[in-house]
């Protein structure tokens, strides 16, 4: 269960830039590699390909995530997020949450009316369908990371700022905030890089130890990749790290 929050975390406190000049694009690939204290726990990907719906170009969003090893033996872990989004708005128009985690199964699909703001979701594994009514620009558990990789705010966000979106996630419309702490340096296996920093705020109690457990770094250039995630558990810790990359729209800022 740790292994998928944090798989989840990973999709939904990512990054920011100007909504204008889209930061990424189709054929950007990422790869994590996720820890649990010493051990490696398992991986997660994040990939975006080109697609169409209803005769409309859009981008097609794709997260996996996955346990191995050892990790694999005592919790198994085989998630499929999708997300179809507008090109220029990043709004969802349909999504898919595909899980089993320890035996623990979710088969679902979202239908979403940009024009109603309403969306269907069909529980296949369930054999129900549901309505909900939901806030403009509403986002999904995976739309969510590119729709904030390109959002205005970034430019003006200081340290101890706050920015928030509505998040459509197990058929509810919540408010997913996250707080700028300031910029640093960190060390990773591509070199040296300007960071960002965030902190997006969880519920404490029975998994994080309080409210402020999770730290986000995010690339400090035109990207806004995340490079690292680490969590404070109510018994442990938890890290992913980036693992590899291809297809970026702009340089990888590193330092010299």
């Amino acid at each position: 269960m740790k292994k998928a929050i944090l798989f989840l975390l990973l999709l939904t406190t990512l990054s920011f830039n100007s909504q204008d000049d889209s930061v990424f694009g189709s054929g950007e690939w990422f790869k994590f590699r996720i820890h649990y204290g010493f051990v490696n726990a398992g991986y997660a990907t994040l990939e975006v390909k080109d697609a169409t719906i209803n005769n409309e170009k859009v981008f097609h969003l794709i997260g996996r995530g996955y346990t191995t090893g050892l990790s694999r033996f005592f919790f198994k872990v085989e998630d499929l997020y999708e997300s179809y989004i507008d090109r220029e708005t990043f709004v969802p128009y349909q999504f898919v949450r595909k899980i089993d985690e320890g035996g623990y199964t979710k088969n679902q699909e979202g239908f979403v009316n940009v024009t109603t703001n309403r969306i269907v979701v069909k529980d296949y594994k369930h054999k129900t369908e549901k309505t909900f009514t939901i806030p403009k620009n509403t986002q999904d558990i995976l739309s969510a990371f590119y729709y904030l990789r390109n959002s205005p705010i970034i430019d003006k966000i200081k340290p101890g700022e706050s920015i928030s979106i509505d998040l459509f996630f197990d058929d509810e419309t919540t408010k997913f905030k996250l707080k700028f702490i300031g910029r640093d340096n960190i060390k990773t296996k591509f070199g040296t890089v300007p960071t960002m920093i965030f902190k997006p705020l969880v519920q404490s109690g029975r998994v994080f130890k309080e409210q402020e457990s999770v730290t986000v770094w995010i690339s400090d250039d035109g990207n806004r990749i995340p490079l690292r995630i680490q969590a404070s558990l109510a018994v442990g810790s938890i890290k992913a790290d980036l693992d590899a990359y291809k297809g970026l729209k702009n340089p990888f800022k590193q330092k010299q």
